[in-house]
């Protein structure tokens, strides 16, 4: 079936008990035994829930794979990930990941004895310089938060493969309805379902979606360990949610293009980073990869000050460090998404003082570009 009629049906089937259309929220923490070796597949929620299997199935029915696990949040659902890496291994990543994951990655991990390089991903001899004998990962951002850049998947899966490495994607900027990374050859999606999954800003979680039996096993051993499975009435409401992915992500998508266009056409602005235009130097990759631009778009002004003074002059555009929400959010990198990396690598990454960050919403363009063009007034 098609992937809207997916999103609204896999997963979410009426209520076998009473018919109901939209499946109860099981709020319980344990289920009662049949016997002591015998149960109706659910004993504890921190191991399993029906929700959380529910959304489980559609997740990974969009992304085209044979397994999902969700989790309270991407950061969540990302470390897990890395938990199949032992003390030893070096993983490649994007050079300007997500700066939860720079944290996670430089504060954290590295004191299990990971080791992890932070390279140009769309630049594949880069990757290929950057692989060592301990490599057993490659962790892609495509497009990149916020720098916009776009890593060419196939290739990039071809390369991993060839070394007997996994490719992980991150997927959030897009949703599976605009880029299948899966379909490219990765072997590992992860998303923010907080942010376009959800859709609506009023819950978090995170989702792993997986090719490998081996890997699957292991991503489930940590759920149930760690105790980071998603509860369930915010499984509940990312399924909700899921089910309008296709419409919101295609208003998403539309209005992206015409604000991207507004703000390049604006002096003030001096740069404007978006796939969709022509200017970008990964535009033709991005059409060939993906089924549109999205809802993403990174901007600079020149200077924190400029960044500062349209930033807080915006009114229908909501200053939060979030984004994919049905509406406009609009931060500043630099202070807000990517404050835990120093000056000096936010510097080397390209993620400069005057860039803003904003994911367009699904308001009435007119509406959010009048509100970008009279914030502009006082830049």
């Amino acid at each position: 079936m098609g992937f809207s009629t997916d999103a609204i049906h896999v997963g979410q089937e009426p209520d076998p008990s009473t018919g109901a259309v939209v499946a109860p929220i099981y709020q319980t923490s344990t289920y009662v035994l049949e016997a002591t070796d015998k149960s109706k597949g659910y004993d504890y929620a921190r191991t399993n829930h029906p929700n959380r299997k529910a959304l489980e199935r559609t997740v990974a029915k969009l992304e085209g794979g044979d397994f999902a696990y969700v989790f309270t949040s991407g950061m969540a659902a990302i470390d897990s990930v890395f938990r199949l890496l032992r003390p030893g291994d070096h993983t490649i990543l994007s050079q300007a990941v997500y700066g939860g994951v720079f944290r996670l990655t430089t504060k954290l991990l590295v004191d299990f004895g990971l080791e992890f390089s932070f390279v140009d991903t769309s630049d594949l001899e880069k990757v290929r310089q950057a692989l060592k004998p301990k490599t057993k990962m490659i962790y892609v951002e495509t497009p990149t938060n916020p720098t916009m850049i776009v890593t060419d998947l196939d290739a990039t899966s071809r390369l991993a493969h060839d070394n007997k490495l996994r490719l992980v994607v991150d997927n959030t900027f897009l949703s599976p309805y605009l880029q299948r990374p899966i379909e490219f050859g990765a072997d590992i999606v992860v998303h923010s379902m907080t942010k376009y999954l959800n859709g609506h800003s009023d819950c978090t979680g995170g989702a792993v979606v997986l090719t490998r039996p081996d890997d699957a096993e292991k991503i489930y051993f940590v759920q149930r360990s760690a105790g980071a499975g998603l509860a369930p009435m915010d499984c509940f409401l990312t399924s909700r949610g899921i089910k309008t992915l296709a419409v919101r992500m295609q208003r998403h998508n539309a209005n992206g293009m015409v604000v991207a266009e507004f703000l390049d056409s604006q002096p003030k602005v001096k740069r404007v980073i978006y796939p969709g235009l022509s200017s970008h130097p990964q535009h033709r990759l991005a059409e060939r990869q993906q089924r549109g631009f999205g809802g993403m778009i990174t901007f600079d002004l020149g200077s924190r000050e400029a960044a500062r003074n349209l930033l807080n002059h915006v009114h229908l555009c909501s200053l939060a460090e979030s984004l994919g929400g049905v509406e406009t959010l609009i931060s500043h990198p630099a202070l807000m998404t990517h404050a835990s990396m120093p000056p000096e690598v936010r510097q080397q990454v390209g993620i400069t003082d005057g860039m803003v960050r904003i994911s367009v919403g699904i308001e009435d363009v007119e509406d959010i570009i009048a509100d970008l063009d009279q914030a502009l007034s006082h830049v």
